[in-house]
């Protein structure tokens, strides 16, 4: 296995995408060297405005039907978390290089193992900009 530092960027780590296929992901932005050199070796890389990215998934179902772990989620100190990974924090990322042939022709990849968070930027989803009010006056009642 090996090991990645860089910027993230929709990052799916504890619960799945399932936009298409269901599965764990994260497009980790690099320095401009180590992103050419995997294309140049067949790895996925996406351009983003920020740089560019090597992209490292895990599928929720994996071959046979099997049902592929969760990739673990850390904090600096290496304990377990489960917080939605923003935008712009910087991570480590754990994964594990792989190769497949199919129909004479070659499939490279990165299996997401583990992300370590070093500088988290919060997600912010839909209704985290509320704050929790403590009473409503009439007046103030739809």
């Amino acid at each position: 296995m090996a090991v990645q530092t860089g910027i993230a960027k929709w990052a799916s780590i504890t619960s799945p995408n399932t936009k298409w296929e269901p599965q764990y992901c994260i497009n980790l932005i690099v320095d401009d060297e180590v992103a050419i050199d995997f294309k140049s070796k067949g790895f996925p890389v996406k351009e983003f405005d920020e740089g560019l990215a090597l992209v490292m998934k895990r599928k929720v179902e994996g071959t046979n039907g099997r049902v592929n772990s969760v990739p673990k989620l850390f904090d600096k100190a290496k304990n377990e978390i489960d917080v939605s990974v923003g935008n712009g924090s910087k991570v480590k990322v754990q994964y594990k290089e792989w190769e497949s042939q199919r129909n004479g022709k070659t499939f490279k990849g990165f299996d997401l193992m583990a992300v370590q968070v070093l500088d988290l930027i919060t997600f912010n989803g839909a209704g985290d900009e509320f704050n929790i009010e403590e009473s409503l006056e009439e007046s103030d009642e739809l």
